[in-house]
């Protein structure tokens, strides 16, 4: 909204400074200072008001060291998370980007759902919460509207050129190549655009649609649950979320930027520039959050932050057409996902085979194996950021390395 209130102050009154919002640096800059402070300036009156209304979180004994001392903690913490992303993005972002429509429908509805499932926990004295196929039908829902949206719309387009040499006389035209929709990016490979219409034989355009769609929705599905197992320790999902935005915040940037994408040999999308902003908040809000979530946390996100947290990030990479990378980047969202379907699986197989189910961790998700292990909560944390960070820089060099 401030966009567009000094974009029109600097077309109609040339007011002096008012140009600098044309700016992504200038407004991602913003968009992280106002995510920060609202925070840390609002953290504090939702916790107070959570510890009113007794909207505490319900601990289940695993038997882990000083579990049962977070008794009562306030949950829900998750609605400062999405204000401090939604704001910030109202406020700096050019509305009207489908890109930013995604992700602020993204962070809503899958925030919702949270909610609902917090809300059933604490208000309903239901320990289950929401039932499992209302959360799937939720994250199939926004993998579809978020499919269907980057299949068909007009605005979507990815492009290659080549860049002229900008001394060159006569200047030399910009070939343009528009590749369609469903090309994505295969890490470390050189030229590595994959079309996902390729796995259609038939070459229909509805099947292929729908090929892609399934293959959207595997990855928000996957993600939100993945950052939400993670979050069950504290200032783990928050933090890791952080470095995976900001890491998402510069291939963004990269993407948007015509003269660093040719450079660096990348996908060019127009208009995916503006997601830095958005990128940008999503930060704020996780490190802010960290203020009170740090350990030991005044208040748990709770659903509501970890399955938006989730959804955004798949998005973000999917549009980005970074979604194969997610094994790198998310790295410790997959890893503990994983930790849980082993354990489970595992134990099954051997209950059937020898009457006695056994298990490959001392307990799932993995943060709890090292729990188990007697590891302080703080140090599991931190080394789980040291694995998050050293992905990230991975992650990072698959632009070069290949």
């Amino acid at each position: 909204m401030l966009y567009y209130l000094f974009d029109y102050l600097d077309r109609e009154f040339d007011l002096i400074g008012a140009g600098v919002f044309q700016y992504i640096s200038f407004r991602a800059g913003m968009a992280v200072l106002v995510s920060l402070l609202i925070t840390i300036t609002f953290g504090k009156s939702l916790i107070n008001m959570l510890r009113k209304m007794q909207v505490g979180e319900t601990i289940r004994d695993l038997g882990l060291e000083g579990q049962m001392q977070k008794k009562g903690t306030p949950t829900m913490g998750g609605l400062i998370i999405i204000a401090a992303i939604v704001v910030p993005t109202l406020l700096f972002a050019k509305l009207e980007n489908i890109y930013v429509i995604l992700l602020l429908v993204t962070t809503l509805v899958l925030g919702g759902i949270g909610f609902l499932d917090d809300y059933i926990k604490v208000f309903k004295k239901n320990k289950e919460g929401l039932a499992g196929k209302f959360k799937v039908v939720g994250q199939i829902s926004v993998g579809l509207i978020v499919g269907a949206t980057l299949y068909f719309h007009q605005d979507v387009v990815i492009r290659d050129f080549n860049l002229p040499d900008v001394d060159s006389d006569p200047p030399i035209e910009v070939n343009w190549f528009e590749y369609k929709s469903t090309t994505t990016t295969i890490p470390f490979v050189k030229n590595n655009e994959l079309d996902y219409s390729k796995l259609n034989p038939t070459e229909n355009e509805l099947i292929t649609a729908g090929i892609y769609i399934l293959i959207v929705i595997f990855f928000v599905t996957a993600i939100s649950n993945g950052a939400n197992i993670t979050d069950g320790i504290d200032g783990l999902a928050a933090g890791t979320s952080a470095i995976i935005g900001l890491t998402l915040a510069i291939l963004a940037y990269i993407s948007g930027n015509a003269i660093f994408s040719d450079y660096l040999n990348v996908m060019f999308i127009p208009r995916s520039g503006e997601l830095v902003i958005f990128c940008t908040a999503f930060v704020g809000a996780c490190v802010g959050f960290l203020w009170y979530n740090s350990y030991p946390a005044q208040v748990f996100m709770g659903d509501t932050g970890s399955l938006s947290l989730g959804g955004v990030i798949a998005v973000l990479a999917l549009v980005l057409r970074k979604e194969l990378l997610i094994p790198v980047l998310c790295g410790i969202f997959v890893i503990e996902n994983l930790s849980v379907i082993l354990q489970v699986s595992y134990f099954k197989y051997t209950k059937k085979k020898y009457g006695e189910g056994r298990r490959i961790f001392k307990m799932s998700p993995l943060h709890h194996h090292y729990q188990k292990m007697e590891i302080p909560e703080p140090k599991i944390v931190t080394r789980f950021w040291i694995v998050g960070i050293l992905l990230a820089i991975i992650a990072l060099a698959t632009l070069k390395l290949r």
